[in-house]
């Protein structure tokens, strides 16, 4: 995480929203800050399947997600599903990791888990609640995005990410999906792949190409849908 950052403000579904660029979301008058696929020990789990990466992911999940809360100071956290990436996940864990992800949950008046494909059942030992929907204001909050009109939702599972062209070079990075009535949010964990807003996956939830919140460095940079490309281009 960058020393400064600076988020954009817009409007979802006509509830005021931040995205941050370190890949959060937060609802300021819910005073809220909404996480998506954290996929703690995705390098374990990785390493049991004979792919060796540093087993250093959830770590620096922790610290990021950390560095979150501390800039924005929520009352409630919601982790959007595939916070873990298995059943098995939490076994895993370093007992520091394990110290840390408790002091988080217990540090906001509210930590609700949603369920993921990945983790239809989060651990109850880290405390906080876990449902499979949310309701905030005009907002609904789900792992899995609805194919076809769904204004209001706020989904994860599909770890936008744009490619951009321009001046001779290309630039592919992490972004917030949205059309202004629905947003799928970024994946937040150290391990996690993307998939190209021009996708038709994002073409059955928004009926086309979304505009895409790029995560630069330090700022969120708006890019409409007609600039994004698909991969190969």
């Amino acid at each position: 995480m960058t020393d400064t950052l600076t988020d954009h403000e817009f409007q979802l579904a006509g509830e005021a929203a931040i995205a941050d660029p370190d890949g959060v979301l937060v609802l300021p008058d819910q005073r809220a800050l909404i996480v998506s696929d954290l996929h703690f020990e995705k390098g374990s789990s990785f390493g049991m399947g004979g792919q060796m990466l540093p087993p250093y992911d959830t770590r620096t999940t922790l610290r990021r997600l950390a560095a979150a809360l501390t800039r924005h100071r929520p009352r409630t956290v919601i982790a959007l599903g595939d916070s873990f990436h298995d059943r098995h996940a939490d076994s895993r864990m370093d007992g520091a990791d394990v110290e840390r992800l408790t002091d988080l949950v217990d540090s906001v008046t509210r930590w609700v888990w949603i369920e993921g494909n990945h983790d239809p059942a989060p651990p109850p030992h880290f405390g906080g609640e876990v449902r499979q929907t949310l309701a905030l204001g005009t907002l609904l909050l789900r792992h899995e995005p609805t194919e076809g009109p769904a204004p209001g939702e706020i989904a994860g599972h599909l770890h936008p990410c744009a490619k951009v062209r321009g001046k001779g070079r290309s630039v592919r990075a992490r972004c917030f999906a949205t059309d202004g009535t629905r947003l799928i949010m970024p994946a937040f964990g150290a391990y996690t792949g993307g998939l190209n807003v021009c996708d038709p996956a994002f073409a059955r939830c928004f009926g086309q190409i979304p505009d895409a919140l790029v995560m630069g460095r330090s700022r969120i940079y708006p890019v409409a849908a007609r600039s994004c490309v698909p991969d190969g281009r």
